[in-house]
């Protein structure tokens, strides 16, 4: 069967944002058997996007749209599908009770506007959304298939997961399709799929790779006529994709870096502070992302300058014969911020995030200590990427050095 995308937006059309949902779709369509012929982007406007569409079912089986089913005035999706079907939309008070609610249980009360959201036509039904106020819409007519998605990347994703990605595999297959992810840290993608080597080609179960912000995600996809036949082949895959990947793996759909790591902190009785400058305090962002982390965390310290990292404990010998960023400066304040906030465990970072460099230190180059009850474990790490990037990534590696050395001393 042929697919094709629609993205939809003007901020699109003006770079001010970058399709990715199209490119998750298009890695997504290939596991259920669809090619995909076309990817299109439409800005928010009524007679294009009705031309689109109209398009679309000319020479597509299955058209997936994302974009445009918001309450504003330029949500225009809901309306061109209407109109190219040549159906009126009407409000489903039931949706219109769950979005109400929705509000409610956020204090407040939901706005007219909202109300087009909880509109359906004849050919179509609504296709929940747990996490945000935008249901999608799904669509069959005459042998067609439109599928219509929110444009908020996490929004579409678990919409695609739990709502139209089963039921296009059980159209197509007359069966069902079950996913597990495994989600990676300390690696890349590039070398994760190094590591996974032939199993990244398997065809029943498939396995992909997706970059995103707390590391590599594993997806790994069964077809079957059953979901217990389904779930049994990723019983039987799941080891084996493990085993290449046994030192990076922290976790399955539902975890999180932080509360992965927060959870050994907090099993072994240890106490952690960190001690923080080139990550500028990302990395105590990061670690008080996870619920409880006060049961652990017991101090953060941002010495940005010389004199707060003196203050610290790193002494003046230090700092003049190593400047403030230095592998040895980086252990101090490691040393520093365990012995000053009475904790066990202690994670420190200098660097030089630029735009110049510093102390003939280069741009992007990061020290990163972890101090465990005294015995300390460095790293040098160097990046090419932006200020606000580089604390980001400086700060995941840091708590993935962490992560590592915890597991290594258990």
């Amino acid at each position: 069967m042929r697919a094709e995308i629609l993205s939809i937006g003007t901020e699109l059309l003006l770079g001010q944002i970058v399709d990715t949902n199209a490119n998750f779709l298009a890695q997504q369509l290939p596991t259920l058997g669809l090619d995909l012929y076309y990817v299109s982007q439409i800005g928010d406007n009524l007679q294009r996007l009705r031309d689109a569409i109209r398009r679309g079912l000319e020479r597509s089986d299955v058209i997936i749209c994302s974009g445009g089913v918001g309450p504003t005035e330029d949500d225009l999706t809901r309306e061109a599908i209407a109109d190219v079907l040549g159906e009126t939309p009407t409000v489903q008070p039931e949706l219109e009770k769950q979005l109400r609610e929705f509000f409610t249980r956020r204090g407040r009360t939901m706005p007219a506007r909202n109300v087009k959201q909880a509109t359906t036509i004849p050919s179509g039904t609504y296709l929940p959304n747990p996490i945000g106020t935008a249901p999608g819409w799904w669509v069959e007519r005459d042998g067609k298939i439109i599928v219509a998605m929110p444009g908020v990347p996490h929004e579409m994703h678990k919409m695609w997961e739990e709502q139209a990605q089963p039921r296009l595999a059980k159209l197509i297959s007359g069966g069902v399709i079950f996913s597990r992810t495994l989600k990676l840290a300390g690696i890349g993608e590039s070398h994760a799929e190094e590591a996974l080597g032939d199993l990244t080609h398997s065809t029943n179960p498939t396995l992909a790779t997706y970059a995103k912000s707390d590391g590599i995600h594993l997806r790994l996809t069964a077809k079957a006529a059953t979901q217990q036949e389904a779930e049994r082949q990723l019983e039987a895959f799941e080891p084996r994709v493990k085993e290449r990947v046994a030192d990076w793996v922290y976790g399955g759909e539902s975890d999180s870096f932080p509360a992965v790591v927060g959870a050994i902190l907090r099993e072994r009785g240890l106490k952690l502070a960190v001690a923080e400058s080139a990550t500028g305090g990302q990395l105590a962002s990061l670690i008080t992302e996870a619920p409880g982390a006060s049961d652990y965390f017991v101090a953060g310290y941002v010495v940005y300058s010389a004199e707060a990292k003196r203050a610290l404990g790193v002494s003046p010998e230090v700092l003049r014969e190593h400047g403030t960023v230095a592998e040895a400066t980086t252990q101090a304040l490691a040393a520093g911020a365990r012995q000053a906030s009475g904790a066990n465990v202690s994670i420190a970072t200098t660097g030089n995030a630029g735009p110049d460099a510093s102390e003939d230190k280069p741009v992007g180059l990061l020290h990163i200590v972890v101090d465990i009850g005294g015995r300390q474990v460095c790293q040098e790490t160097r990046y090419s990427t932006t200020r606000t990037e580089y604390k980001r990534r400086g700060a995941q590696e840091a708590l993935y050095l962490l992560w590592r050395e915890l597991k290594r001393a258990a």
